[in-house]
């Protein structure tokens, strides 16, 4: 285990997928500069109980570490910051004693991260997310190439996890799985309901069904 300094926020971070934020609050100020001279993380927790700014907050115990990429400095000590997540952690202490909240913390790797059922499991939510992307890029008249999405099932499931538009306490949920396999398992379920919704809710009220995914 080790100490982490702790980032509040409304958001769920996983593995692999990119963070912007802009610091302003003196603590994080604080935080994120020792962070970036250091070249040492920090953890993102979705908040609980409490505020973003201004305040103290009760993360959830189980969040994702953060690495710096990009930093911008800016007047009066603010900076924009560019990071992207890196390892799942679990929180088993909170200490008090800096302006910023830290953690007592353990890596929390994921059970089955290279099994062969992961693989199966991979190529079976692809192609669901592509239907979701799609449909969005459809509705929106943009254009999205699926080249983009990764090969490796657990990079693609991290970044599915990310594009989900659904309530954030439901992100946090996919965060808190033990399992590659069940992490898959249950984001190939969300999709292929998001993906009937998207179509029932886009196509034309004409009665016909025609191009509705089913959800069995």
């Amino acid at each position: 285990m080790y100490d982490l300094p702790i980032f509040t926020l409304n958001t769920v971070l996983f593995p692999g997928m990119p963070l912007k934020l802009h610091i302003f609050e003196e603590r994080y100020k604080l935080m994120i500069g020792r962070c970036y001279e250091e070249a040492t993380p920090f953890g993102v927790a979705l908040i609980k109980q409490g505020q973003e700014v201004g305040g103290r907050a009760e993360p959830f115990l189980i969040g994702c570490t953060a690495v710096i990429t990009e930093m911008e400095p800016l007047p009066g000590g603010r900076m924009n910051i560019v990071a992207v997540g890196r390892d799942r952690f679990v929180a088993h202490s909170f200490k008090y004693n800096k302006p910023y909240l830290v953690a007592e913390v353990e890596t929390l790797p994921l059970a089955n991260a290279d099994s062969s059922l992961l693989t199966d499991n991979g190529r079976s939510l692809r192609p669901w997310v592509e239907r979701y992307l799609q449909t969005l890029a459809e509705a929106s008249e943009t254009k999205f190439d699926i080249q983009q999405l990764p090969p490796d099932p657990l990079q693609l499931a991290y970044l599915a996890s990310f594009l989900l538009n659904v309530p954030i306490e439901q992100k946090q949920n996919l965060l808190n799985i033990e399992s590659a396999d069940e992490l898959i398992t249950n984001l190939r379920t969300i999709y292929r309901r998001e993906v009937t919704l998207l179509n029932a809710m886009l196509k034309p009220e004409t009665g016909d069904d025609t191009g509705v995914f089913s959800v069995n």
